[in-house]
């Protein structure tokens, strides 16, 4: 690296961010970690149109990738760092100047204020000996040696201690202090293989926080959890009760082997138990379901329809008794309302669980309002139906009535044609 491009620490959008001790940091990984799982390959145009939705979702960091995996990751970055505005933009780096130039390179089109590095590398006993035969000294020593160098290019230096769960928690603490000392101003402690939980969790990042805060007040911890045991969004919210004001995540919750923590689910999480969290997100939380059809039409795969807060079932009432409530007060059945996540509102699925109640109402809606013994004689039909061909749509309803009414199906047809 030329001299030139030496850097005097300055100061970064984080520093602007981490002033408020109630603010939690959404750092999307979405086109790195996300990227990373087979099958989720995005090009550098789907890339700047995913990056579009996470700067209207109002996403602090995006992670557009590791520069150093490729010519054509790191070309992908570049074209996100120069076409999008607003948002903080970072590259995975391994401990080396070769990846951290690679860094450099692919973020030089965003403001020098909006530019983080993300070096790492791992900690743990397994990861020491199996992966990068080193001792713990020599472990040490090249996470100083990498955010020393990181820091003289940028501003704003992230220092991730891979497989942070399964490191003695007083090494982890000496490696992130260190790491501090050379001045990363995020620490990440991620639980790289989604082994804790969230009491282990909410523990370790109090301890880490006591110890290193005494002489970094101001460095911000950060959590990325993996959803090996399905654990992953319940200890990112550990990690912010523990003292972490960073959650690292992915829409749909995609990443490496079983994924990351849900990007969506944590920030309504925040959201909707505020009282119980005390903190904030910048997060436009009306764009959460847009983020998630756009990722699902660049990687071509469809999320499961009981998918939390985004799936199509999210919103979604058959059972009679919850309709009947729903009719009632939406808030009988929901903890949150769908305009604030994207949907248009919430709707009733007529099926056999579905009460009078809401088979009134959906008759009513179509102009064909029923009561007294011909509701009685069409729920009678409509469960049988129900039966049968699982959920009732309109046409289906309509039938169902014209039957009680004594109105064949074959009138039916001719009275719509004639109309």
């Amino acid at each position: 690296m030329s001299p030139e491009n030496i850097r005097v620490p300055g100061v970064s959008r984080t520093a602007e961010i981490a002033a408020d001790p109630n603010r939690v940091i959404i750092f999307d990984t979405t086109m790195r970690d996300g990227e990373q799982a087979p099958g989720f390959s995005m090009t550098a145009t789907a890339k700047v149109k995913m990056a579009q939705v996470l700067r209207d979702l109002g996403v602090d960091v995006i992670e557009a990738g590791f520069a150093a995996a490729s010519p054509g990751d790191e070309e992908a970055i570049r074209r996100v760092a120069g076409e999008v505005e607003g948002p903080i933009f970072c590259s995975l780096s391994r401990a080396n100047e070769k990846d951290i130039d690679a860094t450099f390179r692919a973020l030089s089109p965003a403001p020098k204020s909006h530019r983080r590095c993300h070096t790492f590398i791992g900690t743990s006993p397994i990861h020491r000996s199996a992966k990068l035969k080193m001792s713990t000294n020599e472990v040490l020593s090249t996470a100083v040696r990498s955010v020393e160098y990181a820091a003289s290019l940028f501003d704003d230096v992230e220092f991730s201690a891979e497989d942070a769960f399964r490191t003695e928690p007083e090494f982890l603490a000496d490696v992130l202090e260190a790491a501090a000392d050379a001045g990363a101003r995020t620490l990440n402690v991620p639980d790289t293989v989604g082994y804790a939980t969230p009491e282990e969790v909410r523990a370790r990042f109090a301890f880490l926080a006591e110890r290193i805060k005494k002489r970094h007040p101001h460095v911000i911890f950060s959590a990325h959890c993996h959803d090996d045991l399905g654990m992953a969004v319940a200890n990112s919210l550990g990690a912010v009760e523990g003292g972490a004001r960073q959650i690292e995540g992915a829409i749909n919750g995609i990443g490496e082997r079983a994924g990351n923590c849900s990007i969506e689910e944590v920030i309504m999480a925040l959201k909707v138990r505020e009282d119980r969290y005390g903190v904030t997100t910048a997060a436009d939380s009306r764009h959460l379901v847009r983020a998630s059809k756009i990722l699902c039409e660049i990687t071509e795969t469809v999320i499961a329809r009981n998918k939390s807060v985004v799936g199509v079932n999210a919103f979604a009432h058959e059972a009679g008794i919850h309709q009947h409530g729903m009719l009632a007060d939406s808030r009988t059945y929901e903890i949150m309302r769908p305009q604030d996540v994207g949907f248009e509102g919430s709707w009733f699925v007529l099926g056999k669980h579905s009460g009078r109640h809401a088979i009134a109402k959906r008759a009513e809606t179509i102009g064909r309002p029923i009561e007294g013994e011909r509701l009685a004689a069409v729920v009678a039909g409509f469960k049988q139906r129900a039966d049968q061909i699982g959920e009732i749509n309109d046409a289906e309803l309509i039938a169902i009535i014209d039957r009680v009414d004594g109105v064949s199906v074959e009138q039916e047809e001719v009275y719509a044609a004639a109309g």
